[in-house]
């Protein structure tokens, strides 16, 4: 019966194919040609570039602004507190832990940084900076990869945290777009013991270049922080370490002087959105000034997208309902 069903079906496709093609029925064939003409000739939206950006690190990168100890219970929950500078949008896209490409919203390292309480980070202040400032910038990708409470030593390649991060940032692509920048923030850790602070800068040079290489990217550019804070006494040398590395396309933001969560380690959420803007201002310097429009607001240029569907289809969809309409006619 099956089988016999499916003929049935095939039959009818062959005269449905033969009607169109041989018959050249002239009911049919005005709103045929009239729908194919503006699906050829409307202008095609093109997909909008998707900028890449690897957040790594350890805590403060991660985020933790807003987060609280209980000292009573020892339990640290977040508060929940979303600043506007942080605010989701379609154009701020997050790579989850699954490898897949998800709209980004607080706290962005959830999923990544699991073993701790996350809050907020710079990440999606830098995003909308860099959206506000610059509105024809396409669409923005971040990868979270920072992980709490790790040395340096630990960012190795070939150790575990780095080849997860060079996995999450080739994943990445696989979709289209390009890699930007690194944002990296970390060091609080070897400010424990003088032996990790005083070779944390030769540490931190070989990551950037092993970085860069296994990204195929020599001019990768890269966003670091200069030290808010530490874990240990030799703050100031890892600090002077990193402000003191000069390599080509990177950039230095200095967090020194901004608040601090009463843990004395870990940014305050309005500290980390100003370091978010500090970091897209940093970054801002390294793309051509001839893409910027600050004439133009984000607002417009969303509206602009949508008002393009919209008139796709109010000008497509009756064409295709009389298309359907005389096939069913015909056929009927």
């Amino acid at each position: 019966m099956c089988s016999a069903y499916g003929a049935q079906i095939s039959e009818r496709g062959k005269e449905l194919l033969q009607f169109l093609i041989s018959d050249l029925n002239l009911n049919l064939m005005p709103p045929l040609l009239l729908l194919v003409f503006l699906i050829q000739a409307w202008p095609v939206k093109p997909q909008a570039d998707r900028n890449i950006f690897i957040l790594a690190g350890q805590s403060n990168m991660a985020g933790r602004g807003g987060v609280v100890n209980d000292t009573t219970t020892g339990v640290t929950t977040w508060d929940g507190v979303v600043p506007p500078q942080c605010r989701p949008s379609p154009s701020i896209l997050k790579l989850n832990a699954q490898l897949m490409w998800v709209e980004a919203r607080e706290p962005l390292h959830a999923d990544i940084d699991t073993k701790k309480t996350n809050g907020v980070g710079p990440g999606m202040a830098f995003a909308n900076t860099v959206l506000d400032k610059n509105a024809g910038f396409g669409v923005v990708g971040l990868v979270p990869c920072a992980i709490g409470g790790t040395n340096i030593s630990e960012w190795e390649r070939g150790k575990e945290l780095y080849n997860k991060m060079i996995k999450r940032a080739k994943a990445s692509l696989h979709d289209g777009g390009s890699i930007r920048a690194l944002l990296w923030y970390q060091g609080e850790t070897d400010t424990v013991y003088l032996h990790d602070a005083q070779s944390y800068q030769r540490s931190l040079r070989k990551f950037f270049f092993d970085v860069r290489d296994d990204l195929q990217s020599p001019l990768l550019p890269i966003i670091q922080v200069a030290l808010a804070s530490g874990s240990g006494p030799y703050v100031e040398i890892v600090r002077q370490a990193q402000l003191g590395i000069d390599l080509l396309n990177l950039k230095t933001v200095d967090a020194h002087g901004l608040p601090l969560e009463p843990d004395g380690l870990h940014l305050m959420t309005s500290a980390q959105v100003d370091l978010g803007g500090m970091m897209a201002n940093a970054f801002l310097q390294f793309v051509p000034s001839s893409t910027s429009n600050h004439n133009v607001s984000r607002a417009s240029n969303e509206a602009s997208v949508r008002l393009y569907d919209c008139a796709f289809y109010v000008y497509t969809l009756p064409f295709f309902l009389t298309f359907l309409i005389v096939l069913y006619q015909t056929f009927l």
